[in-house]
């Protein structure tokens, strides 16, 4: 394939998704990333796209949200990867809430084998991975279906998540920086993953690497309200991506990574079989950078004599109610 006619491709899918990465486009097109890459510099001296921590993204700075068809066939290897790793997060008769997004849609057919488990979400998708999991029980918000995520969203689904309390809550977006948190494209969507975020003690980010250093147009997640990453293993050259990694553990978020090949599915026990997983040195919660203990290896905190006896006392309160 001609320079021209790959640049002209690579455009093509930048226009049609709003950002993809380098990975991603030297499958399409079947090169080197090294090659993308000097293409995409081509292309951005131009004013067509600009370039973004390991990705291409439509020019104006803030990246707009693709739809579920584009999502769905990005960063798939990824995608499994993260949602096997998450998956060891929860625990047996636990009540969490799932938002809607290609990468929790994964996580929530892997939760289908965990019993006893309670799941709200305003995801279609969601939902119907967990409908045939006699095991599971599914609780939808009411709202507004928004089409092109098949979320419910609005003041429906915002009023149905009042009073709710569950221990975790597991979301994604279409951006993750240490200086904003967790960001996404759409004002009804943002609102809704907010009022998830009220309803749970403890917040885990579902986020590829294509996603690190991107920031759209409106915050979900604060970074000091995200208690863990979940997320893969960056490519080595992407520096600005490991940067960003380093920068969320520094304040506080603890970082469990996945390897993109080689995982299998999730025991739902305390260790994490068959991945590649590790922990960023950090400090915990309410301390300074620099001062105090690092974060834990990631299958350590997962859980650790204290977290368990913590943990089961929580889901014991949440069963009385």
């Amino acid at each position: 394939m001609f320079a021209a006619e790959r640049r002209q491709l690579i455009l093509e899918m930048v226009r049609a998704n709003g950002a993809v990465s380098l990975r991603e486009l030297a499958r399409v097109v079947q090169t080197s990333e090294v090659t993308v890459r000097r293409d995409v510099r081509a292309l951005e001296a131009e004013g067509l796209l600009d370039r973004r921590h390991g990705g291409a993204v439509l020019p104006g700075g803030f990246t707009r949200e693709s739809g579920f068809p584009q999502k769905s066939h990005l960063a798939t290897a990824e995608k499994t990867a993260i949602a096997d790793l998450a998956a060891n997060f929860v625990e047996e008769g636990e009540a969490i809430v799932v938002g809607a997004g290609t990468t929790t849609q994964e996580l929530a057919r892997r939760l289908a084998r965990v019993p006893g488990l309670t799941v709200v979400t305003n995801s279609l998708l969601v939902a119907q991975a967990l409908a045939h999991a006699n095991r599971v029980e599914v609780v939808m918000t009411g709202g507004t279906l928004r089409g092109s995520n098949y979320a419910l969203v609005g003041s429906g689904a915002e009023q149905s998540l009042q009073g709710l309390r569950v221990s975790r809550a597991f979301l994604s977006g279409s951006g993750l920086t240490a200086e904003r948190g967790l960001s996404t494209s759409n004002m009804l969507s943002a609102s809704v993953d907010r009022a998830l975020v009220q309803a749970a003690s403890e917040v885990v980010v579902l986020a590829d690497h294509t996603k690190l250093g991107t920031d759209t147009m409106f915050q979900t997640v604060p970074t000091d309200v995200i208690t863990r990453l979940v997320t893969d293993e960056p490519p080595a050259h992407d520096d600005r991506a490991h940067t960003e990694l380093q920068a969320l553990a520094d304040q506080g978020v603890q970082i469990a990574v996945a390897g993109a090949t080689g995982a299998t599915g999730a025991s739902g026990g305390d260790e994490v079989p068959a991945r590649r997983q590790r922990a960023l040195p950090g400090p915990r919660r309410g301390q300074t950078p620099g001062g105090g203990a690092g974060l834990r290896p990631a299958a350590a905190s997962v859980l650790g004599e204290q977290g368990a006896e913590r943990e089961r006392a929580r889901v014991a309160d949440l069963r009385r109610r």
